[in-house]
């Protein structure tokens, strides 16, 4: 067997591929291949449903949730720019400042993952509240007006997804800030760059790819939140999470459920795919088309 190996590589290969190709095709091809049949049910959960191939399914879903799918990309893209601009210090910090205790800060980093997604947002929504822990003190001496409240708005969803998935955001970035060699910066400012210069000519280009790759973890699952929306915000801050998780579990639409699941993913790959377009995908392996 050793030696046939040794003379078909290619073979090899395949084999090597075969376990995760065949744990895609169970547990990702066919469950996708199952929604998109049920989409195309019609009928309901108590008289039953029928295989009727109702395409029209998918531009009633679009157009009756067009809202909630234009809020979804517009929190998650937030969500996504405050990651970066909060992620991006701290990244830089412990890449080029952290010394000795670079373990311990990547540490605190991904500590917050050793707790429930769920118990994680509840936490928020007790912080924000509107005596809670941040504003009730700062009510209690004059700062705030007693009608001053965050949580129950958009502010509320938008900050919750940023904490949850700025660790997401912040590992990209160390590890591409990390394997920055100091010799570069350095010779950077030999050659009388100031630090503005410096960062913007040498340090935030050789980190793109942690950039996009940073973005693209914090903006993909950001979009489909709906944990957030639920618990911190309101029924006008709803994101197309909320209407699939509604539509499966109180209704029982699942047909309505199915198509809004696959337009979201369709609108996420377009997504996407332009911003890979705009940022130039060989910036994420590190290289560039020859």
């Amino acid at each position: 067997m050793l030696t046939w190996l040794r003379r078909h590589p290619t073979m090899t290969a395949y084999l090597l591929l075969a376990p995760g190709m065949l744990y895609l095709a169970l547990f990702y091809a066919l469950p996708t291949l199952q929604m998109f049949l049920v989409s195309l049910w019609t009928g309901s959960i108590s008289k039953g449903y029928q295989q009727t191939l109702n395409f029209a399914i998918y531009p009633e879903a679009f157009g009756k949730y067009a809202e909630e799918f234009g809020r979804s990309m517009l929190y998650g893209g937030l969500a996504t720019l405050l990651a970066f601009a909060l992620g991006f210090p701290l990244a830089y910090f412990i890449a080029f400042r952290g010394g000795r205790y670079k373990s311990l800060l990547l540490f605190l980093v991904i500590a917050p993952f050793f707790t429930s997604f769920l118990l994680r947002t509840i936490s928020w929504k007790i912080i924000l509240a509107d005596n809670g822990l941040l504003f009730g003190p700062l009510k209690d001496i004059g700062l705030l007006p007693e009608d001053f409240r965050v949580l129950a708005t958009p502010i509320a969803v938008i900050a919750g997804i940023t904490y949850n998935f700025l660790p997401f955001m912040t590992l990209p970035l160390y590890v591409a800030l990390e394997k920055i060699p100091a010799s570069t910066l350095e010779a950077a400012q030999d050659l009388y760059a100031d630090p503005s210069s410096r960062f913007r000519r040498v340090t935030l280009p050789l980190a793109m790819p942690g950039v996009i790759a940073g973005s693209l973890l914090t903006f993909i699952p950001a979009v489909g939140d709906f944990v957030n929306a639920e618990l911190l915000g309101n029924p006008q801050s709803q994101m197309i999470g909320n209407v699939i998780q509604a539509r499966f579990l109180k209704v029982g639409d699942y047909p309505m459920g199915s198509a809004l699941s696959f337009i979201l993913m369709f609108a996420i790959l377009a997504a996407v795919l332009i911003y890979a377009r705009i940022a130039g995908t060989e910036e994420l392996y590190g290289t560039k088309a020859g």
